[in-house]
């Protein structure tokens, strides 16, 4: 049974062992320098950090379940501004992420439907993100979920820049 949550403190350790480990899974690969890759799950992964984000009313976690097991999040921002997108009532999808055992159940894309509803009901207009140039299965995705290429952005990982195609969909 699959079952998604909005993810409370309580769920601080679990979101920032789930972050890690998919963040690590899916980018892991097109990171040359493996101490950057450490570095940045370090510093972006921490349970201080991830506690400190979901205490933030503007960011939303929530957690998707596949028998109460925990598979994967999604992060969200309300109203986040990007150059390449003109709406000021948008919701940035910063993480959407399944572990890799998980990714043939296709939860990932009833998560993705479930923050579209999620974010029709904060009655934002437009939803956001970026997806790294290289991640090909990722492009084909949010291309089939009628998400278009709005531009690019450079995504930093401990200062190493990685070219990002930006999607955008109206809501």
């Amino acid at each position: 049974m699959i079952k998604i949550k909005l993810a409370t403190l309580l769920d601080t350790t679990v979101l920032a062992q789930l972050g890690r480990v998919t963040w690590e899974e899916s980018h892991g690969q097109y990171i040359d320098d493996k101490n950057n890759l450490l570095e940045y799950l370090d510093k972006n992964f921490s349970v201080s950090k991830t506690k400190q984000e979901i205490q933030n009313p503007k960011k939303f976690f929530y957690i998707i379940y596949a028998d109460e097991i925990p598979a994967g999040y999604a992060k969200i921002i309300v109203n986040e501004n990007q150059e390449n997108i003109a709406s000021n009532n948008n919701c940035h999808l910063e993480r959407i992420f399944i572990q890799k055992e998980f990714i043939p159940l296709k939860i990932g894309q009833q998560l993705l439907f479930f923050i579209q509803e999620r974010a029709k009901e904060l009655k934002l207009d437009t939803i956001w993100l970026s997806v790294y140039v290289k991640n090909k299965r990722a492009i084909r995705f949010y291309e089939k979920n009628e998400f278009e290429n709005v531009g690019s952005l450079n995504f930093k990982v401990n200062g190493v820049p990685y070219e990002n195609i930006v999607f955008s969909k109206g809501l």
